[in-house]
């Protein structure tokens, strides 16, 4: 059996790692890598191929920039040549970006099963672009791997048939629980900056919807200011936050926020497990908040995650309430049941799953 792995930007390398992992200790199948080159940066992207132990990407078709239209499109043509070459058995994609939703009409229009992890998230918020690639991408699968039962519920009001979704819990789960025990030994940043653990806030700030809109940047950064009479704030800066930030006139130098330079996954582990708060606009920070047990505040107006909000381990907030919104997320405490997302056995599921849905198509 062979997969076409489509990925092309940090979340889905870690995300990938934890199947590919998996598929590696199987001899009955081979991986193809393809990297979209969605990510271009070395900070943000090579790097995260070194200390994932990721193998490096059969294909990098080097594909960034540009606006969402044509760099979908160019992904798709380029895509497309790579399907017809490598005649893959499936085509898997992570996540919600324009690589995403590319591999997925590659696929499809090449009528080869599609298998889509992470799927069934939804903010209900379709001006952002992850979520029309979430639907399209969702909606053109055959296989749906969901990490929670609020996702599957998702599908299945959408009329998706239930037989094609299955809820194996989140692969970003396997890799945190996988991937500290691999940074602890090996990084030192905690020592590097001079932090004491729980002693900081680690901020991270980079959706195009804070970073482009110069007003809403600025009161972001506002807010974060206030913040830092009271509390160390530490933020990895995002070269498109700092683009914005330029453009703003924002003096970093005389700021009392620690800016730093992007870093490593292992080291966002450390920096993640070892802060007090988190207050982010990503995704997949939100979700390591709560794998770490530690609070979080996203700076957005709505999550895909809502479970976090409904039981209180994440609180949405507007750059002008920050401050009253910090105050009610630092009295949260942490239930010690069930992990919502599973028990880090995902990428095994998924891999189990499209094993056997591969032997019934070619019996």
């Amino acid at each position: 059996m062979k997969i076409l792995t489509v990925i092309g930007a940090r979340p889905q390398f870690i995300k990938a790692a934890t199947v590919s992992r998996v598929i590696a200790a199987n001899e009955a199948i081979e991986e193809v890598l393809l990297h979209t080159g969605q990510h271009y940066d070395s900070n943000m992207s090579a790097i995260f191929f070194e200390e994932l132990d990721i193998p490096q990407p059969k294909y990098n078709l080097g594909i960034s920039g540009t606006g969402h239209g044509e760099q979908t499109g160019k992904m798709l043509v380029r895509i497309e040549e790579v399907l017809l070459t490598e005649k893959p058995d499936f085509v898997v994609v992570y996540g919600d970006t324009n690589s995403t939703l590319a591999g997925a009409l590659a696929a499809v229009k090449l009528h080869i099963p599609l298998a889509h992890v992470e799927a069934g998230l939804r903010s209900f918020n379709r001006k952002m672009p992850e979520e029309i690639n979430r639907i399209l991408t969702d909606h053109s699968a055959e296989i749906l791997f969901v990490p929670t039962d609020t996702a599957f519920k998702n599908l299945e009001s959408e009329g998706i048939d239930e037989k094609k979704i299955m809820n194996v819990g989140d692969v970003m789960l396997d890799a945190t629980i996988h991937y500290i025990a691999k940074a602890e030994k090996t990084r030192s940043i905690l020592s590097d900056l001079n932090l004491a653990p729980k002693s900081f806030v680690l901020v991270t700030i980079h959706r195009a919807e804070n970073t482009d809109d110069s007003k809403k940047l600025k009161k972001i950064f506002d807010s974060l200011e206030n913040l830092t009479k009271e509390h160390r704030l530490l933020l990895p800066l995002h070269p498109r936050t700092l683009k914005g930030l330029t453009s703003i006139n924002f003096a970093l130098g005389n700021s009392d926020i620690q800016f730093i330079e992007p870093v490593g996954y292992l080291d966002m582990l450390i920096l993640e497990k070892n802060a007090k708060m988190i207050i982010t606009d990503s995704g997949g920070v939100q979700k390591e908040a709560y794998f770490h047990r530690v609070p979080c505040i996203t700076m957005r107006e709505e999550t895909e995650w809502t479970e976090l909000v409904e039981n209180g381990c994440n609180f949405l907030a507007r750059p002008e309430n920050l401050s009253k919104v910090y105050n009610r997320a630092r009295s949260v405490e942490f239930s010690t049941s069930k992990n919502m997302y599973g028990d880090g056995d995902a990428a095994l599921k998924i891999v189990n799953t499209l094993e056997s849905y591969f032997k019934k198509i070619t019996i």
